[in-house]
């Protein structure tokens, strides 16, 4: 008989990667562990991509979610829908921008697909700002603004993207500088840029950067941006696809971190508030939302059963405060990661904030990336009963770390020593 491993390459697309040689089938989880389908257990950093942000099996949404499927599963966006109303008040509210609008969407890829949609009709433009080393989906249009050549399959697109400076602090031409020194840089870079432009429609941007190994710039980049974009009518789009709902510790939203300027025109979310159901949204003034001419609809966006656990898991979230959790625990494992990163001669680089960490590998004795290394520290973890992320540049040699913002000390403990063990074998 065919493996799993097997019928999947039969019928899934090459393009469609797995982790690991030996790819593992996940059967079911519980707390901050899951277990595989030969029954070995193993301590989650890193969340299915950050998606599940409170814990696996939380009682409180599988609840929600059993209770929601016995009244009604599905209706569309074309009635009335009580869920998606409550959740989409209490995003309107958390998020921070005046007199919001929110949208529903059934991932990331498709908020940002919709902010750009926004953004293009509402200033007639269809030039837009990415950030260099960005991730934004896998959509024709949000891979047209990805920054990271690894994630873009094709250089045709329905935009104009032009790629500023700023995303990732420690590597590029302005690596050198101290951080006022950065932040002028870039923002003089982004004035020369629009000087030969016109028109733009918006600059999007993650305050950390994903899938770019959670790289991010000096606090108030983006509110320096910020007075640029308001001088010429840019509007600025914080995808805060991973960075939102607490995960960074310091701040509900990475937009925070920028907040100079006050909060974005729009602002974009998915991943955790479903803790593993597919829920995306944009957040975006009534303005800038009601700004489209025609009419829309989503069958599946805002559908109850996904709210309904959208608003059970945000409840939990706020209740037990996961955000402080974050900065607590995390504040605890960055510091250990970092001492384990100054004995390794394989670690460049420990940064991030909250539970959202990134480890970059280098050769040692070099400043240049390893990804072998990267592959290997990833096998050597799994193998341990660890499990941790990838990304970074083109190169891919950054760790990332990201477990459910319910992580204890002992398990930050567990883990750490785990990834220790995985890098001496390395």
């Amino acid at each position: 008989m065919n493996s799993l491993h097997d019928r999947h390459r039969a019928v899934i697309p090459d393009w469609v990667s797995l982790y690991y040689r030996n790819p593992i089938e996940i059967t079911h989880g519980e707390g901050r562990h899951v277990w595989d389908a030969g029954g070995k257990r193993y301590l989650d950093f890193f969340g299915g991509i950050l998606t599940t942000m409170t814990a696996h099996a939380l009682p409180e949404v599988t609840k929600a979610v059993s209770e929601q499927a016995g009244r009604i599963i599905h209706s569309s966006t074309l009635y009335l829908n009580r869920p998606m109303i409550e959740l989409a008040e209490r995003v309107a509210h958390l998020s921070g921008i005046p007199d919001a609008r929110v949208f529903f969407t059934t991932s990331g890829t498709e908020a940002n697909d919709t902010a750009l949609l926004l953004a293009t009709a509402h200033r007639r433009s269809n030039q837009i700002l990415a950030m260099r080393n960005s991730y934004h989906g896998r959509s024709f249009s949000t891979v047209s603004i990805t920054g990271n050549r690894a994630w873009t399959p094709t250089g045709l697109s329905p935009l104009q993207t032009l790629y500023v400076h700023g995303g990732v602090r420690s590597r590029g031409p302005f690596a050198h500088l101290s951080d006022t020194e950065f932040v002028r840089a870039c923002v003089a870079d982004l004035e020369d840029l629009l000087g030969h432009t016109a028109d733009v429609a918006a600059l999007i941007a993650e305050p950390i950067q994903g899938v770019g190994g959670f790289t991010s710039p000096p606090d108030g980049l983006y509110a320096a941006f910020r007075e640029v974009l308001d001088r010429h009518g840019i509007l600025w789009i914080s995808d805060e696809v991973q960075t939102g709902w607490g995960r960074t510790g310091e701040h509900f939203w990475g937009w925070q971190a920028h907040a100079g300027s006050g909060p974005p025109d729009v602002l974009t979310f998915a991943k955790g508030i479903g803790n593993g159901m597919s829920i995306g949204g944009v957040v975006a003034r009534a303005g800038i939302m009601n700004s489209l001419t025609a009419n829309s609809i989503s069958t599946f966006g805002g559908s109850p059963v996904t709210m309904a656990a959208g608003l059970a898991n945000l409840s939990y979230l706020l209740e037990h405060d996961l955000q402080g959790n974050a900065r607590r625990v995390g504040g605890l494992l960055i510091q250990r990661l970092r001492a384990i990163g100054a004995a390794s001669p394989l670690v460049r680089e420990v940064r991030g904030r909250g539970l959202m960490i990134g480890i970059e590998l280098v050769k040692p004795g070099t400043d240049e990336a390893d990804p072998q290394a990267a592959a290997a520290v990833l096998e050597a973890a799994r193998e341990a009963g660890l499990l941790i992320g990838k990304g970074g540049g083109h190169d891919t040699s950054a760790l990332r770390v990201a477990p459910p913002l319910s992580l204890t000390v002992a398990e930050a403990e567990e883990g750490a020593a785990l990834l220790e063990q995985a890098l001496r074998s390395v």
